[in-house]
């Protein structure tokens, strides 16, 4: 097997007659952030599911760090240090931005959290939720309610709650989906910044996003990666060009891509 620190082989997924994800095979590196793109339909979110244990496949294997993790729940693959946000943003609107991370911290360490508690106690779980909230730029905001944070700081705060258990790969599900203009280019320079530290997977349809920040694409046909390679890579693959110019969705996808 690849040292790769995750490894797809083989991955099926049917719902019905539908199959969402066809044989489909993946290796992700150490310290790169590796997007996967293609078309609405294509099986990406699958994917992800899979990957974070939501949804368990019908066939194939999902190696972690060289573990075989395919059947592992949720909490047990977050133990290993897989952490996953989500396309549409979950979080505690009555808390503050500092007891939503440290409601994260709890849940990895597997202790309840109660507001009244010994000063100690609570600062096991606030020093690193603060220190997660320092990393995406939110330090300010730690006692802020999130129903006063704007949409891209939710975002940002949805990454410090991903980042708070001290992952080793983050799955990230469209970080910039409802994002203006503005708040996108602010993730992209925050997601740049754990370039080399930290191992991404990221799903967005933004490609501006995907080619400003991929160190590597894996492009998704019906279920099945039918490229894998730099930006540049892909946009000059003749299986690329052939794939999605022929639909009028994949044509517009592949305008995005530039070619």
């Amino acid at each position: 097997m690849s040292g790769a620190p995750l490894s797809v082989r083989d991955l099926v997924k049917h719902f019905g007659g539908l199959t969402a994800n066809n044989h489909l095979n993946l290796d992700v590196e150490p310290g790169e952030i590796h997007a996967i793109i293609g078309p609405n339909g294509a099986g990406k979110t699958t994917l992800i599911s899979q990957l974070a244990g939501e949804l368990r496949p019908d066939e194939g294997r999902i190696l972690f760090e060289g573990k075989d993790v395919t059947s592992l729940p949720v909490h047990q693959r977050a133990l290993l240090g897989l952490a996953r946000s989500y396309q549409i943003t979950s979080v505690f609107q009555g808390f503050t931005a500092l007891q939503n991370v440290a409601l994260a911290v709890q849940a990895h360490r597997g202790h309840s959290f109660r507001f009244w508690q010994p000063a100690h106690r609570a600062e096991e779980l606030n020093a690193p939720a603060r220190a997660a909230l320092d990393s995406v730029g939110l330090g300010t905001h730690a006692n802020v309610p999130v129903a006063r944070l704007g949409h891209g700081e939710r975002r940002q705060l949805e990454l410090a709650m991903a980042l708070a258990s001290g992952p080793k790969l983050v799955l990230l599900d469209e970080p910039m989906a409802g994002m203006s203009p503005q708040e996108s280019q602010e993730m992209i320079s925050l997601l740049a910044s754990f370039k080399g530290k930290l191992t991404m997977i990221l799903v967005e349809h933004d490609m501006e996003a995907v080619f400003a920040l991929a160190d590597r694409i894996s492009v998704l046909v019906y279920g099945s990666v039918i490229a894998c390679g730099t930006p540049e890579d892909v946009r000059a693959n003749a299986d690329v060009r052939s794939a999605y110019l022929g639909d009028d969705s994949a044509g517009a996808f592949v305008h995005t891509l530039g070619i």
